[in-house]
């Protein structure tokens, strides 16, 4: 593997802490939405510097509080409607994945309508259908919402909202921070599949291929690998969304202090996605899921963690994509098909914007 001296590492550190300066900028752009640079950039110079306190400074997928976990998370894909799922299925699954990452089980949701005046009641039944039938295979409850309605012209026809509760079972506590030398780094399966679905969905591009969402509720795999690696044994999870598994192994590089070296001939993508990305010029690992996670796990349990992922329909496809060193700390490094290696940084832009 190619040596990075301690210089250069410094230097990438300082051009990093200058870009983050200069993302921030007088008005939100599409990149703020991106899950990459601009959003952490965000996050941290506007949402957490004014709502700042200790469960929010973790920056996880959901808040733990008093043996529960709590989440929320906005939908506004376009379009509505693509292979593989809907606006409906995807923001159940999308706040079930959130708890699931928390390692707690899913229990009750609530969902709020953002709705276009002139929006068809024929789509929003089913929408909701598609909602419903989602919360019944991830075994949890709508509860509560609200509904709103704005002037024609004023919405892209629905945006939902929903929040989630669940309870934590098990004594492991997961978090980004947590991520040691010699861990392995597993995805549950093939990455992409959601972001070049929904693109490609848009019929703005002459691609057609064979695709469709991965969107799925991630509570069940989770369950069982937790049981399989034992207390204390897995380290984090994530579901690789916005900004992909490049970016959920950023922000776990960074929060632990560690380096993560991914095998690029280990990361699963369907031939079709790698083939769409080469066309758009996208990097697969930048590109989102919705319903495949990232599993950090101590090494000596990844092949347990493994076979407990294989085991489920939703993690059939699962492998060992990379190892946590030590060094050099808060940087991602993939070696390459062709031996080299390079550095993975966070997402700068939003090449696939609106698909979540």
């Amino acid at each position: 593997m190619t040596t990075i001296r301690e210089e250069q590492v410094l230097e990438r550190i300082e051009r990093s802490r200058r870009r983050k300066a200069r993302v921030l900028e007088d008005r939100i752009t599409l990149a703020h939405g991106a899950g990459g640079k601009a959003t952490q950039s965000l996050i941290e110079a506007v949402f957490l510097e004014s709502f700042r306190n200790p469960p929010l400074e973790t920056l996880e997928d959901g808040a733990v509080i008093d043996q529960l976990a709590f989440t929320t998370d906005s939908y506004v894909v376009t379009p509505l409607f693509f292979p593989g799922g809907d606006i409906g299925d995807l923001a159940v699954n999308g706040t079930v994945n959130d708890l699931a990452m928390c390692g707690a089980r899913p229990r009750y949701l609530s969902a709020g309508f953002i709705l276009e005046e002139g929006f068809p009641v024929a789509d929003l039944r089913r929408i909701t259908a598609s909602m419903a039938e989602a919360a019944r295979a991830a075994d949890v409850w709508i509860v509560t919402g609200d509904t709103k309605v704005v002037e024609r012209g004023k919405a892209d026809g629905c945006y939902i909202t929903t929040s989630g509760v669940g309870t934590l079972e098990t004594k492991t506590r997961l978090s980004a921070a947590a991520a040691r030398p010699g861990d392995a780094v597993i995805v549950s399966g093939p990455i992409g599949e959601h972001g070049i679905t929904v693109m490609l969905a848009r019929g703005e591009l002459d691609i057609a291929a064979d695709l469709a969402s991965d969107t799925a509720p991630l509570n069940g795999l989770t369950t069982l690998l937790l049981d399989a690696c034992g207390e204390g044994r897995v380290r984090c999870l994530r579901d690789a969304t916005r900004g992909g598994v490049a970016t959920v192994v950023n922000e776990i590089a960074k929060a632990s202090k560690v380096a993560v070296v991914l095998d690029e001939d280990a990361v699963p993508v369907r031939p079709a996605v790698r083939g769409a990305c080469e066309l758009l010029g996208i990097d697969p690992l930048y590109v989102a899921c919705e319903g495949r996670m990232v599993a950090v796990v101590d090494g000596e349990r990844a092949e347990p963690a493994l076979a407990a992922l294989r085991s489920h329909p939703y993690g059939e496809a699962a492998q060992v994509i990379g190892r946590v060193t030590g060094d050099p700390p808060g940087l991602v490094l993939l070696k390459t098909s062709f031996g080299g290696t390079r550095i993975v940084d966070l997402l700068v832009g939003d090449p696939l914007p609106r698909i979540c």
